[in-house]
């Protein structure tokens, strides 16, 4: 695939910024990344937030509407067979894209993955992975769950680990992942049932490199390069770790001299505090990959402005470049001896 660009496919009405924001990240990422960008929506409203001279160059597929946040995503997806993320997603199915990313409706977008795209042979649930900073710097951990299925069984969190294991090792580059499962404590005994179950068929997978329980503080430390844990719980820790870089980051803004000298310091420290920015802000990372689905998805913030949108077309890339679907689907086919379900 090395030879060939990555097609994907942008939900170009989904997101509070919505085609303006959508369009210009689709934009950057086509002359950066060297991908081609198929904008799905409103064709009038797209062609509007397009230069002139780029105009003619890009590809827009016409769609009517969209799912809105305060619509149940299974009934407007139904109602509206034509709403830019149905659309978008049936670009996939139909071999004319070879990923979506949308900054819409994250429920919606979900359940039109599964509704056109339906989910790899061998995963039962998909998940949402999102991949956060760490203390180690070039060292970012993957969380998964972080919204998609909020009440799991073990097998589903052992086929999180195995999904989160693949991306850590074939984007991010870890050649041996460290999969951690979220706890309340190291002792393979504590948690409910939920997590003493897991644990067990954890410590038996021979696929993955289970290193055992991860406390919250263990998550952002470095030590783990895979967390496991149900959407319930990881949704709440994806917002909360995404409030402490904000809040981190407008401390620094404070806390920076003022003044001539302060203006002069702060030049200086532009290069670094540049870097803090990269590694803290949640919109240097795109978004989350929906794991488990029959094509690539990246789902984003619905606030999700230019740079985030490039973010998230690059996750979606490399996921492409990297074949991170096929090598789920060989390794989910690979069956483990395992206690009963």
């Amino acid at each position: 695939m090395g030879a060939t660009r990555a097609r994907i496919a942008i939900d170009a009405m989904g997101g509070d910024r919505a085609p303006g924001e959508i369009v210009a990240g689709a934009l950057r990422a086509r002359e950066e990344l060297d991908v081609e960008v198929v904008l799905v929506g409103d064709p009038e409203q797209i062609r509007a937030a397009v230069p002139q001279p780029t105009l003619n160059q890009i590809e827009i597929v016409p769609a009517e509407g969209t799912i809105e946040m305060h619509e149940e995503p299974l009934s407007g997806l139904k109602r509206k067979p034509q709403a830019s993320i149905n659309v978008a997603m049936d670009l996939v199915k139909q071999k004319r894209a070879e990923a979506v990313v949308s900054a819409g409706h994250s429920g919606a977008a979900m359940a039109a993955a599964l509704l056109r795209l339906g989910r790899l042979r061998g995963i039962d649930r998909p998940a949402i992975g999102a991949v956060l900073p760490t203390l180690v710097a070039g060292k970012p951990v993957i969380v998964l769950d972080v919204g998609a299925i909020v009440d799991c069984r073990p097998k589903f969190l052992e086929q999180f680990a195995s999904m989160g294991t693949i991306y850590s090792q074939y984007v991010l580059g870890i050649p041996n992942p460290k999969v951690g499962l979220l706890n309340i404590g190291e002792e393979p005994g504590k948690g409910n049932d939920l997590a003493v179950q897991t644990h067990q068929r954890l410590s038996n997978n021979r696929q993955i490199r289970f290193a055992g329980n991860a406390e919250g503080r263990d998550v952002l430390s470095g030590r783990f390069d895979v967390i496991v844990c149900d959407g319930f719980v990881g949704n709440i820790l994806l917002k909360f770790a995404e409030a402490v870089g904000e809040v981190a980051l407008q401390i620094l803004r404070e806390e920076l001299p003022q003044g001539v000298n302060g203006k002069l310091g702060t030049r200086l420290l532009k290069p670094n505090l540049k870097r803090i920015k990269q590694r803290m802000d949640h919109a240097e990372h795109g978004g989350g990959l929906l794991l488990g689905v029959a094509g690539v998805c990246i789902i984003s913030h619905g606030s999700s402005q230019a740079p985030s949108i490039f973010n998230a077309i690059r996750l979606a890339k490399e996921a492409v470049d990297n074949q991170v679907l096929e090598r789920i689907q060989s390794r989910s086919q690979t069956k483990v001896p395992v206690a009963d379900d």
